[in-house]
């Protein structure tokens, strides 16, 4: 046999696994491109933020929009307060919250602890089918159930109010909780609830003071979705709870929130590059690092706990 022919057999020997080389670089260039383009967008978007943020604190002083109680940038005598879209932010996402925590966390539990095989996978999907449902068709939910049902209560309760929003807003995010909590819940080692019941705890016991608390760190994970879920809303507040920036701590008050005012102004007749185009920015900013936030909170609080249990 020839030198050449011997060449030629190494190669084609070797053929194969060069191919499957090749193949898994491939499939790792897209996986990067994949993982890289989410990345690249959330900059892009963080970009383009920062930059018209900072051409409008060009012309508002940072302190002015951090304390001034007042939004009105689009009249004549014009205010950059953020406070009024914070404060009605904050305050439905704040009912929404002590809606959606407990129901969210009491079926977590009932689906991963209590409930039988058929009735859990009959419930979960149509309890995550809430999801499914658009944001407007809550919102109008909102104003026309909602609100009418509240007012038998609360006579005094204007048409436009933050407490029905977020009522409504604290059912949307249920499944949010409930689905990630009661995936924390079934990761728990079974040992444990063996464990449990074999010191002669119950249940229930076992569920609230063995399984809480050794998925907490996922249940707080849970939590933090909901809460950005609910702080970047829009279309329930702007149906539901109004368009009017007042600052306001009491629920029962009509208020807008920062999505609203964004989708409101983004839509209108507004010449692009004006001072009160640029509000948007500067309040998308700000709802930016208020999830940031949020986010920075649950991560410790989740590490913190996993590392206690």
């Amino acid at each position: 046999m020839t030198e050449n022919s011997v060449q030629i057999l190494r190669v084609g020997h070797r053929s194969p696994r060069l191919v499957h080389n090749l193949r898994e670089r491939a499939i790792a260039f897209l996986l990067f491109l994949a993982a890289f383009s989410s990345v690249a967008t959330t900059i892009a978007i963080l970009a383009i933020l920062v930059y018209e943020s900072v051409s409008f604190f060009q012309e508002v002083p940072i302190w002015n929009f951090l304390t001034d109680t007042k939004w009105s940038p689009l009249f004549e005598d014009a205010h950059y307060g953020i406070l009024p879209l914070l404060s009605g932010t904050l305050v439905t996402t704040a009912v929404a919250l002590f809606v959606a925590i407990p129901i969210g966390t009491i079926s977590a539990i009932y689906l991963s602890e209590f409930a039988p095989l058929r009735l859990r996978e009959v419930v979960k999907p149509g309890l995550e089918l809430l999801v499914g449902i658009p944001t407007v068709v809550y919102g109008y939910f909102a104003l026309l159930a909602v609100t009418p049902w509240l007012q038998k209560l609360l006579p005094d309760l204007p048409s436009s109010n933050m407490l029905s929003a977020g009522i409504v807003m604290g059912i949307m995010i249920i499944p949010y909780v409930s689905s990630v909590s009661e995936d924390a819940m079934r990761a728990v080692p079974l040992y444990l609830r063996e464990g449990s019941a074999a010191m002669g705890a119950t249940r229930l016991q076992t569920a609230w003071k063995i399984v809480f608390p050794a998925a907490i760190s996922g249940i707080i994970a849970a939590y933090i979705l909901g809460i950005s879920r609910a702080i970047g809303e829009t279309m329930i507040v702007a149906i539901a709870a109004g368009l009017q920036p007042i600052f306001t701590l009491n629920p029962m008050d009509e208020a807008a929130t920062i999505t609203a005012y964004i989708v409101s102004v983004s839509l209108g007749d507004l010449p692009h590059g004006t001072l009160e185009y640029k509000t948007i920015f500067a309040a998308g900013l700000t709802l930016v690092l208020i999830t940031l936030l949020f986010n920075i909170l649950g991560y410790f609080l989740s590490k913190k706990y996993r590392e206690f249990y």
